[in-house]
């Protein structure tokens, strides 16, 4: 009998070509009970089993077993959007996802699957059984195919999918000829913000949204599934090094910083055609109009009934907290927001979660706010309109208004920050180091980084459903960088060998009127490029980085992985951790684009004290390569300090510029970005 494990993963091809038509590169089928028919195949079992079964490699025979109450997660139906944000659609992917956990072993899992495939909403069950499978104990080594493999359809131009029909229905053996994806397809150049386009809308990007909320789910009867360290925490820091990373990208292309979203009542000045249609809905996502405003909604459908008022109400509670620097809890007692726990406690509270504190009462401010500006142009469902971008994970950091919400939520988040006292001097020192300097060497010369374009190509095969088999290949235009390594040098004047963190930042110098950025503002743009650990010998050292090394990023293999490119069996601890590696920023992304002559940025380093920094815990054979964002699987947050340390909070009222934050244990380079307009190909 073949590895029910593998069975598991044949749910993901095709997603919706019933399990019983022959699945993955062996043509297996399931060979599923009777009563596991829908009703309109109920009267045709027996001729779909022999007709796709007859001439499979294999047959999967599926248990029959006693099913369990579907009817919530049944409520969603089979062609509509499936959305994270909304209040029921989480409960419903709540429900399915405690049903998989539930199941005795894996194939109960795998006949559970088996009838749910056949009914229930293919992205939502996508979703659930994506996330049973990254926690459950005993598939914690099984392959999830990235959502581009599964449902390209959210990623790129409908055109594509016609071109590649046409390719593998007249291509049936040999070579394919890869199918391009144009750049910058959503507005023309007459528009801003489309010089920012390729950010936005980059595959690898999205992939990292929509993973990271893969990892970190709101719902299940499982606590343990969602209530993982400093959670609350990483919501905040990872939104906002992607708001400084994209301030940084307007920079390089004559944009100002991202206007905040702060006022409810006002239209969103920006428009969106995002030019993507749904496979599953059969129908284009909805575009919002230039000038378009939120409005209370009411649609039954959805089972949202909201008042723009509630928003603001939230809003203003957790402000009220912030200021009173206590959490209200149930019954009147309160939490105090502390120096340690209180930005975990708020990032709990801001994207709400069964382990939100007082949930009923400080509501759903962050999800629902993505779910007034998804519905902005339908609110009342008069037009039988389905959301926007903004209301699915995979797609809404396509929009700008994404940039615009999340800079308003960052500042609320900064506000308690503010309130903090500024880091004291032993608090940032390391006695006895001293770093000297630091260094970039690459192709581009010293302490210059040098980007372009780059054409990658992805396989849509397994999300092409009903169409020939065989390998379908299209060809993206993304951001690249050159390989560089920083050069850093220290001096250990201690009698003692010494463990140091170093701690790599970059940022802009100048603002959007080419003026000197102040320290306040510069710190709050600082994009964290790398942080390791590394032993430090009395004396002079000399400690070399490669930029492939980053804890920030997770390289090309692990964003668009391919079950070739998985190590070991399923079930195995490398395999395992290659699928939580999942969860990381693009590795191609890391640097900002630059300017044809250089932009000019300040890199930063600095060495902290490992002994005072370091969380006491086994990492052998874990995924830790992009725990900056992500975390370590299983594992604490590896750092004591808090997320963006030394920059997170206000530095003293003398400090007016980086150079009056340095230490003897920190040091500054001025670089810049060179952006080289030509595209090279990434080897197949």
């Amino acid at each position: 009998m073949a590895d029910p494990k593998k069975n598991l993963l044949l749910f993901f091809d095709r997603p919706t070509e019933p399990c019983f038509m022959q699945k993955g590169a062996e043509g297996v089928t399931f060979d599923i009970p009777e009563n596991f028919f829908p009703d309109k195949y109920k009267s045709l079992s027996n001729t779909l089993t022999n007709r796709f079964g007859g001439s499979a490699k294999r047959n999967i025979l599926v248990r029959n077993i006693a099913l369990p109450n579907l009817n919530l997660p049944l409520q969603l139906g089979y062609q509509e959007h499936f959305s994270l944000f909304v209040p029921k659609h989480r409960q419903m992917a709540g429900r399915l996802i405690d049903i998989f956990m539930g199941m005795r072993d894996l194939h109960d899992l795998q006949s559970i699957c088996s009838y749910c495939q056949l009914r229930i909403n293919p992205y939502m069950f996508n979703y659930c059984l994506s996330v049973a499978l990254l926690h459950r104990p005993d598939t914690k080594g099984m392959d999830l195919p990235t959502l581009t493999e599964t449902f390209p359809d959210k990623f790129m131009s409908p055109k594509v999918f016609r071109q590649a029909r046409e390719v593998s229905t007249t291509v049936k053996t040999g070579p394919r000829m890869p199918v391009i994806i144009p750049q910058n397809y959503t507005a023309a150049d007459s528009e801003p913000e489309q010089r920012v386009a390729y950010f936005r809308e980059d595959i690898g990007i999205n992939l990292h949204h929509w993973h990271w909320h893969l990892v970190y789910p709101f719902d299940s009867a499982d606590r343990a599934v969602v209530n993982k360290d400093r959670r609350g925490e990483l919501f905040y820091y990872m939104h906002q090094q992607i708001i400084a990373r994209y301030n940084a990208e307007r920079f390089c292309n004559n944009l100002g910083r991202v206007t905040r979203y702060n006022n409810f009542r006002e239209p969103i000045a920006e428009g969106y055609f995002p030019k993507l249609d749904s496979q599953v809905a059969s129908r284009a996502w909805p575009p919002r109009f230039a000038g378009s405003t939120i409005r209370d909604l009411d649609r039954p459908v959805d089972q949202i009934r909201s008042e723009v008022g509630e928003l603001e109400m939230w809003r203003d509670r957790i402000l009220q907290a912030i200021e009173n620097n206590a959490v209200l809890l149930p019954g009147g007692r309160t939490m105090p927001l502390t120096e340690e726990k209180g930005i975990d406690i708020l990032g709990n509270i801001m994207e709400s979660s069964i382990i939100s504190p007082n949930r009923s009462y400080y509501g759903d401010m962050h999800n629902m706010g993505h779910v007034f500006i998804s519905y902005s142009h339908d609110p009342d469902h008069r037009n039988l309109e389905q959301f926007g971008v903004m209301g699915d994970s995979a797609t809404a950091m396509r929009d700008p208004i994404f940039y615009r919400w999340h800079a308003y939520v960052d500042d609320i988040f900064q506000l308690y920050k503010n309130k903090l006292p500024p880091y004291a001097k032993n608090k940032l020192d390391f006695p006895g180091i001293t770093v000297s300097s630091i260094a970039v060497e690459g192709t581009a010369g010293r302490n210059t980084f040098k980007t372009h374009w780059e054409q990658s190509t992805v396989d849509l095969s397994r999300g092409m459903d009903f169409t020939p088999r065989g390998s379908v290949l299209a060809r993206f235009t993304h951001l690249q960088h050159e390989e560089f390594t920083y050069v850093i040098e220290v001096n250990n004047t201690s009698k003692r060998n010494a463990m140091g963190t170093f701690r790599i930042f970059m940022a802009p110098t100048i603002n959007e009127n080419g003026s000197p950025l102040s320290f306040e503002e510069q710190r709050k743009l600082m994009i964290e490029l790398d942080k390791f650990s590394h032993q430090l010998r009395t004396g002079k050292n000399t400690v070399r980085r490669r930029s492939v090394d980053s804890s920030v990023t997770i390289p090309y293999e692990r964003t668009f992985r391919k079950q070739s490119d998985r190590p070991g069996d399923p079930g195995s601890a490398a395999a395992a951790e290659f699928d939580f590696c999942g969860c990381g920023w693009p590795h191609h992304m890391l640097i900002p684009k630059g300017t044809t002559i250089g932009y000019p940025m300040v890199l930063f380093v600095m060495v902290s004290n490992w002994a005072e920094d370091s969380i006491q815990q086994d990492t052998v054979g874990a995924c830790n390569d992009a725990a900056s964002y992500c975390g370590i699987r299983d594992r604490l947050y590896p750092d004591r300090r808090a997320m963006g340390f030394p920059f997170d909070r206000p530095a003293g009222r003398h400090i007016s510029s980086v150079d009056d934050f340095l230490l003897a244990n920190m040091a500054t380079t001025n670089c810049n970005i060179r952006f080289t307009d030509a595209v090279k190909q990434r080897p197949l």
